[in-house]
């Protein structure tokens, strides 16, 4: 299996329902463009996480619409304090986030919210890695997996959470409910208008990276931040600034 690329189907069959999307005309439009990198970020440990399932589809969605997917696993993570900065878990979360052109995020809903696995990932990627912006300029997709009704509480949250972090949130999401009914015995999505939608925002996703990545330093571009280098050389970093 390679690295960050779990969701890959090992000896792909037609019956794949991703292999089966016409997805021709957008494929060749990202074909004449460099390849965007996605990261994918989930919120459950569960070992049959169905926010990991639904995320895994998104993954293999764009993954043949031709971006490198990149699946963060967050197992190990330690929780956010003040002494744990230098964790190879945290590390690889921020250069993942760094070397990013667009996240998707997905997470279940949990007492009317997102959950603390989640909350926990976004916590770690600062807004700032001394003049580095992890996540500024950034596009987002969001989705959420629910164990009753649907509901829109969890993407609420993480469009709150991309406008923090200085993400584009693209206009559409998908809110999945009773996920345990919506995937198969081999843990793949079944046919419903709640698929449909994952697709549409998967595209969407594709679309506004392609669109905006060449113009991410024009789009970012921030007075203050200017003036920042213009009286310091550089932009500072949080610890800086306190000091």
């Amino acid at each position: 299996m390679q690295p960050y690329k779990p969701f890959r189907v090992k000896n792909e069959a037609s019956e794949d329902w991703v292999t089966n999307l016409d997805l021709t005309a957008l494929q060749k439009y990202g074909s004449g463009h460099a390849p965007i990198n996605v990261l994918v970020l989930y919120g459950s440990l569960r070992e049959r996480s169905f926010s990991r399932l639904l995320a895994f589809e998104f993954a293999r969605i764009l993954d043949r619409l031709g971006a490198d997917v990149r699946v963060f696993d967050p197992t190990g993570l330690p929780i956010k304090d003040g002494v744990s900065e230098n964790h190879p878990k945290v590390q690889e979360l921020r250069e993942l986030s760094k070397w990013s052109h667009a996240h998707l995020w997905v997470s279940p809903e949990q007492h009317g919210n997102i959950t603390a696995v989640f909350k926990n990932q976004i916590d770690w990627i600062p807004l700032a890695l001394g003049s580095v912006r992890p996540t500024q300029g950034r596009t987002l997709a969001i989705a959420q997996v629910c164990g009753g009704s649907q509901s829109f509480n969890a993407v609420n949250t993480l469009r709150i959470l991309g406008r923090w972090m200085r993400m584009f949130t693209i206009a559409n999401q998908s809110s999945v409910p009773k996920a345990w009914t919506e995937f198969d015995a081999h843990d793949r999505m079944k046919q419903s208008d709640y698929r449909q939608r994952v697709v549409d925002v998967a595209e969407e996703l594709f679309k506004f990276t392609i669109l905006l990545r060449p113009q991410m330093e024009f789009l970012t571009d921030r007075h203050s931040e200017r003036e920042e280098k213009l009286k310091n050389g550089r932009l500072l970093s949080q610890a800086e600034k306190l000091q």
